[in-house]
């Protein structure tokens, strides 16, 4: 299977680095793994709604042009769907099963996503009901699409 993930914003903490590199080492034996980083868009503290849309266009644009045409898409949206890993890992059987060998998972900024990108997506996945930091939602990723793996493969890890 091939998985991109496409995100705004580049990773500067060296934490996260570094487990967001284990998790690809990791994930390198099950599936072809591409990170698509791009520049976030400069806000403003105090945007005018019609700014912030703005910024979410400027950025789905940028977003969408790295979606290739057959992928997909899973868009990370606090308004997606909730899934256990369990759920998650059947999903991700589910997607191999049905032929669909590209999936692009992808993460906005810290703005969120633009109508465009959410009207792309196939599905919309949610992690939790809380917000939490974009580079963050990577490393997070990374590990559920690996404990999926597991989980599908029969091996330990999961618990």
């Amino acid at each position: 299977m091939n998985i991109n993930i496409v995100c705004v914003g580049k990773i500067k903490e060296k934490y996260l680095k570094l487990g967001i590199d284990e998790f690809k080492k990791r994930l390198s034996k099950y599936c072809k793994l591409e990170i698509i980083e791009l520049d976030d868009e400069k806000a403003p503290e105090n945007l005018s709604s019609k700014e912030l849309d703005m910024i979410k266009d400027k950025e789905g644009k940028k977003i969408l042009s790295k979606v290739k045409g057959n992928s997909y898409v899973i868009a990370l949206a606090i308004d997606g769907k909730n899934l256990s890993s369990e759920e998650f890992a059947s999903t991700m059987s589910n997607l191999g099963v049905r032929g669909k060998s590209h999936i692009t998972f992808i993460i906005g900024g810290s703005l969120g996503l633009s109508d465009e990108v959410l009207a792309r997506a196939d599905y919309k996945l949610s992690f939790s009901k809380m917000t939490f930091p974009h580079q963050l939602m990577r490393l997070i990723l990374l590990e559920q699409v690996y404990r999926a793996y597991r989980i599908n493969n029969g091996e330990p890890y999961h618990k």
